[in-house]
């Protein structure tokens, strides 16, 4: 530990500037879309089963629901566009724009040099949990997935049901693709329902049990036409471990719900981003 100088107090007293201040965003139409999900009708469901990974189209201007089924259960959600997986959610990104934790009204961003909206959270049935004594929250941004090559090096040992090789088995499965391809294009996960935060004095990432219930939902539309891929992730409410095979395990519904024709007159699907990159990168 080094010694601190004499302004050492005046220093950490220096007041934060947020790095990405969203006012200038194009706010989503929530009483639209609202008012389109109220007399949406359901299409489809999709189960990720307990340590396992399960994968949907979901159309554009369309709606999708997480859904906890059985028990208390997190899940690790991935995006793609669903005619180019090289657009991809970029989770750093959306936390640099909305924060650590996602609610409703909060939109998932793509990667590069895409960066627009894939998705915007309309409903979210945990959002009274804000944030709890010890800094957690619901719905992180900032893990990234449980996957066997971080298991392997923390323990010695390979685990093959992490979210990580789930997420790449319903990939290869639903677009059917070689595994060694799939896993290209699994990327940083949006924490469904999982509660985490940062330890006061080491800043380590924490997680802890879930307040997740059978009934909770988190419902997004669908800015444009989406591969959805969901794990129910091996340690359950991720109370104590999160690559587990005692850990209670419980299965994700994945919902598509289809507005009527009209609900969504004027909306238009987000554009690419307008960042002219032929010269800037010459």
């Amino acid at each position: 530990m080094s010694k601190a100088p004499d302004d050492a107090d005046a220093r950490r007293a220096v007041a934060p500037v947020v790095c990405y201040p969203d006012d200038t965003l194009q706010k989503p139409d929530l009483p639209l879309y609202r008012a389109a999900l109220e007399a949406a009708r359901e299409t489809e469901t999709v189960t990720a089963a307990p340590r396992d990974a399960a994968a949907v189209f979901v159309p554009m201007g369309s709606f999708f629901r997480i859904a906890c089924r059985d028990g208390s259960q997190v899940g690790d959600l991935n995006l793609w566009n669903a005619h180019d997986l090289s657009e991809r959610f970029y989770s750093g990104k959306t936390r640099a724009l909305h924060g650590t934790h996602v609610n409703i009204g909060d939109r998932l961003w793509s990667s590069f040099p895409h960066m627009r909206p894939m998705a915007t959270i309309v409903e979210d049935s945990l959002s009274w949990y804000g944030i709890d004594g010890f800094g957690g929250s619901v719905h992180d941004v900032i893990g990234t997935r449980c996957d066997p090559y971080t298991g392997r090096l923390l323990s010695g040992h390979d685990y093959h049901y992490c979210c990580h090789s789930n997420l790449t088995r319903a990939l290869a499965r639903f677009c059917d693709l070689p595994l060694h391809v799939a896993e290209t294009h699994v990327h940083d996960v949006l924490n469904v329902f999982m509660c985490t935060g940062f330890t006061r004095d080491t800043g380590q990432y924490f997680m802890k049990a879930s307040p997740v219930r059978p009934g909770d939902y988190l419902t997004f539309f669908a800015e444009i036409d989406l591969i959805v891929a969901l794990s129910a992730c091996p340690g359950g409410d991720c109370s104590s471990e999160h690559s587990s095979d005692v850990a209670a395990c419980y299965p994700l519904d994945i919902t598509i719900l289809q507005p009527q024709a009209g609900a969504l007159d004027g909306w238009q699907p987000p554009p690419r981003n307008a960042y002219d990159r032929s010269h800037g990168l010459d």
